[in-house]
């Protein structure tokens, strides 16, 4: 990255509960450097909805200047504590701090970063869900059906994070576009799906963080979640 602004598509749709508890906010520093935040309110309300914007704002602005685990669990001390009225927020994220040298992620939760490096045409997943469903493949080999049924149950959230419970990597070299997207969007669009959008829209980031909310369909009782989608151009 350079000082230069950065290529950044930045998309949110509210789903079919009222209030849109997702949030995104991207921040960049006088060096060039980005920190990006998408926040998924566990719940809906005028609370959540609230909230979710500061978190947005706490996570992307420490995250482009002390790094993903900082900028994730300090926006997590905002909402550690139950409250006055023992109503707080809480909320589920992801985040990535972009420089010209290296770029990480980090998160809690089942929201999830993607990346395109545009030579073997495929998506990559580089988080993994921490949810109750995802545990229980990795560690049973439950069935799909029960697996699925616990995809909701998340094990990790901001207002539980710590850092031993926070996940951070690294990403390669030569990423092309990065991704960060709320349960809303990766839970009701496949990764086929995914990946087609991407590719139709590799060239313009804005055009691709609208496709990729569009995309997220009701389910089967007609409900639609909150989508969001961050996408940065890394080249």
């Amino acid at each position: 990255m350079t000082s230069t602004t950065p290529r950044i598509g930045i998309a949110t749709r509210e789903g079919t509960a009222a209030d849109n508890a997702d949030a995104a906010k991207v921040y960049q520093l006088a060096d060039g450097t980005v920190g990006a935040a998408v926040i998924d309110g566990i719940g809906h309300g005028p609370h959540t909805s609230a909230t979710a914007p500061l978190l947005a704002e706490v996570a992307a602005r420490i995250t482009a200047r002390r790094g993903p685990l900082a900028g994730l669990l300090t926006a997590a001390d905002l909402v550690a504590d139950p409250g006055a009225d023992g109503r707080e927020a809480d909320a589920v994220a992801v985040v990535a701090q972009i420089t010209a040298d290296r770029s990480r992620i980090a998160w809690v939760g089942d929201c999830r970063a993607y990346t395109w490096d545009g030579e073997d045409f495929t998506l990559h997943l580089r988080t993994t869900d921490q949810t109750m469903g995802q545990w229980a493949r990795i560690h049973h080999g439950v069935p799909i059906e029960v697996a699925e049924h616990h995809d909701a149950w998340v094990r990790v959230s901001l207002a539980t994070a710590t850092v031993t419970t926070t996940r951070e990597v690294g990403l390669p070299e030569g990423v092309r576009l990065v991704l960060l997207l709320s349960d809303g969007v990766h839970g009701q669009a496949s990764h086929d799906d995914l990946t087609a959008l991407v590719h139709e829209h590799a060239n313009n980031p804005q055009a691709l963080a609208d496709a990729l909310v569009a995309a997220a369909e009701a389910d089967d009782d007609g409900y639609r979640d909150d989508a969001t989608a961050i996408v940065i151009a890394t080249q």
